[in-house]
C-alpha cells in the first residue's frame, strides 16, 4: 500500500515550525519502504493554506516540529495524521523511523 508523507524542510532538515519552511519533502513509501523523495516549493504562508496544498498532493501523514493548534485541527479536517514534536533530522530517515514504530514525538516546538 502506498502511502505519502510530508516534511517541512529548511536545509534539508525537519524545521522546527512547519510555516517557516523553505521546502516540503514529499515522500512516497510502499510496503513500508521509502521508494521516492521529492522537494516541493510550499504556496506564500498564510493561515490555512498548507494543511489543503499538502492535501491536495495526496498526503496522508505530516512530521513536524511544531504548529499551532489552528494548523493541527485543518490538517486533521484534510485527513492527513500529524506528529509533532519531532526533532531535525532528514526527512527520509525520520519517515522509515515512522514506518519502524521508532518515531519519538514529544512536546508542540511552536508556542502559537
Amino acid at each position: 500500500m502506498k502511502k505519502l508523507f510530508a516534511v517541512p524542510t529548511f536545509n534539508g532538515q525537519l524545521t522546527a515550525h512547519f510555516g517557516h519552511c523553505e521546502r516540503f519533502a514529499i515522500i512516497e513509501t510502499e510496503d513500508n519502504k521509502v521508494i521516492s523523495e521529492k522537494l516541493v516549493n510550499p504556496p506564500v504562508h498564510q493561515p490555512g493554506v498548507y494543511p489543503k496544498f499538502l492535501a491536495d498532493q495526496g498526503v496522508k501523514v505530516i512530521i513536524a516540529g511544531g504548529m499551532g493548534q489552528r494548523a493541527q485541527d485543518l490538517f486533521t479536517q484534510n485527513n492527513i495524521e500529524v506528529h509533532m514534536g519531532v526533532n531535525a533530522e532528514s526527512p527520509s530517515k525520520l519517515v522509515e523511523q515512522y514506518l519502524n514504530d521508532q518515531l519519538q514525538t514529544g512536546k508542540n516546538l511552536c508556542d502559537h
